[in-house]
């Protein structure tokens, strides 16, 4: 595929975004957008959550992208 066709763009979101639950907290009012716009919808391969996911491996709901545990998201 030559370079520049549409295949080699990098999706404009992570592929898990539409279950994600940083997606639902998000919409909750609960997670600040910049959560999404750094991570969901912008440099997603660094997410942990991603590469957890990727990898098979259980992750908490809570975990935000960077890999920390927001407890206060554990009851939503």
């Amino acid at each position: 595929m030559k370079k520049g066709t549409r295949g080699d763009k990098k999706p404009r979101q992570c592929k898990w975004f539409p279950v994600c639950p940083m997606k639902r907290y998000y919409e909750m009012g609960k997670l600040d957008e910049k959560w999404i716009r750094e991570y969901c919808k912008g440099n997603w391969e660094k997410c942990v959550r991603y590469q957890l996911e990727e990898q098979g491996k259980c992750h908490p709901d809570w975990m935000l992208p960077d890999g920390t545990i927001d407890e206060s998201l554990k009851s939503l």
